[in-house]
């Protein structure tokens, strides 16, 4: 069966606690095969008979916001997707020389032209980002939790549904599901 690497929105923030061994179970109880996470911020991969992402990304979705108690929207690739979106992101030359903090917003599509280019004019102070197939490359110059370059603000933007990870997060996912 395909292999499905899914980041999840929503779980472990707020105030929400999800644990990662009940998400698990809940998965396989609802018939993916062999569902492992990836730390705590909602990282998943799983087995599905299912043939596309999308149709992966809206039966765990499905499950997960039934099983949670709230709206737990789930973005699917493929482990090849998730290791080129690394090696896209890998590409572009530093934003902010001298910076190390990177990170994706993972979407659910690909960021509409005129999106990116909002996002390549972005121009606050320590804050750039590019769009990238499938996702927006941000580099940070302060603490992720004081910028304006928010997930809100991406999703305001994109018109899509993304959710942020930490670069070299997605680069370990990449590697460990990729070999399988």
């Amino acid at each position: 069966m395909p292999r499905y690497v899914a980041f999840l929105r929503a779980v472990n923030v707020g105030g929400r606690f999800v644990r990662m061994a009940e998400l698990r179970a809940a998965l396989e109880g609802a018939g993916f095969t062999s569902v492992e996470t990836h730390i705590q911020s909602g990282n998943v991969a799983v087995t599905s008979r299912r043939r596309s992402t999308a149709a992966v990304g809206r039966e765990l979705t499905d499950v997960l916001t039934a099983w949670a108690g709230f709206d737990v929207p789930a973005i699917v690739r493929t482990p090849a997707e998730v290791a080129a979106l690394v090696a896209e992101a890998d590409a572009v030359p530093a934003l902010l020389p001298g910076t190390t903090k990177r990170y994706l917003a993972v979407a659910d599509g690909d960021v509409p032209a005129d999106a990116a280019a909002t996002l390549s004019a972005w121009d606050v102070e320590d804050e750039r980002a590019r769009a990238l197939t499938g996702g927006v490359l941000a580099e940070l110059g302060k603490d992720f939790h004081r910028t304006r370059l928010t997930n809100a603000r991406i999703e305001r933007i994109t018109g899509l549904t993304t959710t942020w990870r930490d670069l070299g997060v997605v680069r370990a996912v990449a590697e460990k599901w990729s070999r399988r």
